[in-house]
């Protein structure tokens, strides 16, 4: 059984034969595949510009068995738990030479945890791929990916001790970002649009809580929690165009802000060009994850800084993946679902 999205709002849970393998591939058994926004925002779109044209296998946080092993694999054997990125870089291109493999010319993407078996192709085996600590559960694994991208949008951003950080949307990828803000010893201020999300980034470390709605004027109101100067560093967590906007205005002179939720197709911006000149704005956006950002996603989540006790409010059947798709889709928000085959 696999689940395969066949456009917009268009899933089904279908008998599919198990994936072949290659002399460099993996079979895994998929012990957990965690819900993730961005899976939320294909099923609503029906597609994903980098990742996925259907029909297609879909889901990409994972954590597994090794069932089978290619001929030519000497890294894995049989019976290992292991957790494998959805992406691998080429490592030859123009940009993997300049140290940014997120960006690679021929950056390979796999699809497919919502099932009961999934292909690892070969250069994910040998790139992406790593054995699960014994102590790390599955569903702690699994959420490698997501931190993963997170991890390197805190270092992007150049989160340090003492910052005062704005977090612009509490998510279960903005509650990451409290965390690891939290972490690094940041003060963080978190906006969401419930008072749930607010509760929850309290539990992640957050100290100064807003709520996003037509009733705050949340310039004023970061201005006013930061001695009139704003936000050291703003991280955009949403996703929308008015979001962004929002994020500049949030920022102190000479600060740093993180355009980290992806937007729909064709969306536009306006920024205030003499507000970023005069003020020496640095605007950023990072994007996906790199080899190296996995590993200390792993290592993160082996420390028990992030675990998915946090993250994770439901377990359901991968027949049940539909209704969870279509509840996640109308609670903009909401926590993650482990999916167990």
């Amino acid at each position: 059984m696999a689940a395969v999205l066949y456009g917009r709002e268009n899933l089904r849970v279908e008998q599919v034969a198990v994936p072949e393998i290659q002399e460099g591939d993996l079979l895994v058994r998929v012990r957990a595949a965690l819900t993730c926004g961005t899976d939320v925002k294909v099923f609503r779109r029906g597609y994903h510009a980098r990742m996925i044209v259907p029909p297609a296998l879909f889901g990409h946080e994972l954590a597994g068995d090794v069932v089978r092993v290619g001929g030519a694999v000497r890294k894995f054997r049989v019976g290992q738990r292991v957790v494998a990125a959805n992406s691998a870089p080429c490592g030859a291109c123009y940009y993997c030479r300049r140290g940014v493999e997120n960006l690679c010319e021929d950056l390979l993407f796999n699809n497919g945890a919502y099932a009961e078996y999934i292909r690892i192709p070969a250069r994910i085996v040998e790139k992406n791929t790593y054995q699960i600590p014994d102590h790390v559960s599955y569903q702690d694994a699994a959420l490698v990916e997501p931190l993963a991208c997170v991890i390197r949008g805190i270092e992007e951003t150049g989160v340090e001790a003492g910052d005062n950080v704005v977090v612009l949307g509490l998510g279960p990828i903005g509650l990451m970002f409290v965390r690891l803000a939290d972490v690094r010893g940041a003060r963080v201020i978190a906006i969401g649009r419930r008072q749930t999300q607010l509760e929850r980034a309290a539990q992640m470390g957050a100290e100064e809580f807003l709520i996003a709605d037509e009733r705050t004027d949340l310039e004023r109101a970061v201005r006013d929690l930061t001695e009139g100067r704003g936000a050291d560093r703003v991280i955009e967590a949403v996703g929308q165009p008015e979001a962004w906007e929002m994020a500049v205005k949030l920022v102190r002179r000479g600060g740093v802000v993180n355009f980290f939720g992806g937007c729909p197709n064709g969306s536009r911006i306006a920024l205030d060009t003499s507000l970023l000149h005069y003020s020496e704005i640095t605007c950023k956006a990072s994007f996906h994850h790199t080899p190296q950002h996995i590993r200390k996603a792993l290592e993160t989540v082996s420390r028990g800084e992030i675990t998915a006790r946090d993250f994770v409010n439901g377990v359901e059947p991968l027949a049940n993946l539909l209704e969870v798709m279509q509840h996640l889709m109308s609670h903009n928000g909401h926590m993650k679902t482990a999916i167990i085959p």
